[in-house]
């Protein structure tokens, strides 16, 4: 048996998780095509089209960050290049409230002021961040650096949900996590509410209220498990969890009410109106 190299390790993980990798992924499953097949189909697409995209290609508001993230729904223990991948957009630079936390507290204090917010932002766009992407694709220090900030988070708030991929075991499943927060507002708890007992961000909230007004819209259309879940580009487990409480709402008036409330006013809308 070989010795571990553990800088290879983490060199072969990050370069799981950018564009090209993303692109060959789909491609191979998409098309059922090999290794060599899905790199011929890339390297001709830049060919042809980057020429043309480079210049109008969008670019980041300041103090963000884009980058490549595993898919929230893949379940922990998954190799990472197998996995499927999501684009986030990410905040890290605030503005001046954080130019006065690097001022007065230094680079670790803006570390740790910023994980959990960052951690919870990629969650509410589908994506789980790693200990290496904190570290190399975020906040460019040593992956030691980022593990000594968390252990210190989780000393100052041992209820504090940071949702990193590593945490999935231990947080619980966030399928299980994504249909408790549909549940607190089929209860009629507010997005501020649902935010405290959950201990999740409003972007977060809204967005997992918003998929699961979509797939009510979707299965009243007459659409089945597998068709949802294909157009939303979600899990089937999540969604036939979804479809599970729109049944309970047939037969529990409290739930009914306000699903109905949910759907005239949508989930991000339903959040601002109570004050989150």
């Amino acid at each position: 048996m070989g010795l571990r190299h553990r800088g290879q390790e983490i060199l072969q993980r990050l370069s799981s998780k950018t564009l090209d990798a993303k692109f060959l992924h789909e491609i191979r499953e998409g098309l059922n095509c090999s290794a060599f097949e899905a790199n011929a189909v890339l390297d001709v697409v830049k060919e042809v089209y980057f020429p043309y995209l480079d210049e109008a290609t969008a670019k980041a508001p300041p103090g963000k960050v884009s980058l490549v993230a595993v898919d929230a729904d893949e379940k922990a223990g998954k190799p990472i290049a197998d996995c499927q991948k999501v684009n986030v957009c990410l905040t890290v630079h605030r503005g001046q409230v954080d130019d006065e936390l690097m001022q007065t507290g230094g680079a670790r204090a803006f570390r740790r002021a910023r994980i959990p917010d960052i951690c919870q932002e990629a969650l509410s766009q589908g994506g789980l961040l790693t200990c290496e992407d904190l570290a190399y694709r975020v906040f460019f220090t040593s992956t030691r650096t980022i593990h000594r900030d968390l252990a210190e988070l989780r000393r100052q708030d041992a209820q504090q949900v940071i949702p990193l991929r590593s945490a999935v075991r231990d947080i619980g499943p966030l399928l299980t996590h994504r249909v408790q927060i549909v549940r607190l507002a089929l209860e009629g708890k507010t997005v501020t509410q649902i935010c405290r007992i959950m201990r999740h961000s409003p972007q977060a909230v809204t967005n997992y209220l918003s998929t699961f007004e979509r797939c009510v819209q979707l299965a009243r259309h007459g659409m089945q498990a597998g068709q949802i879940a294909f157009l939303l580009r979600r899990g089937r487990g999540l969604i036939r969890q979804y479809l599970e409480l729109l049944a309970e709402c047939e037969s529990d008036r409290n739930f009914a009410y306000h699903l109905d409330e949910l759907m005239r006013l949508g989930g991000g809308e339903k959040g601002r109106s109570h004050g989150s």
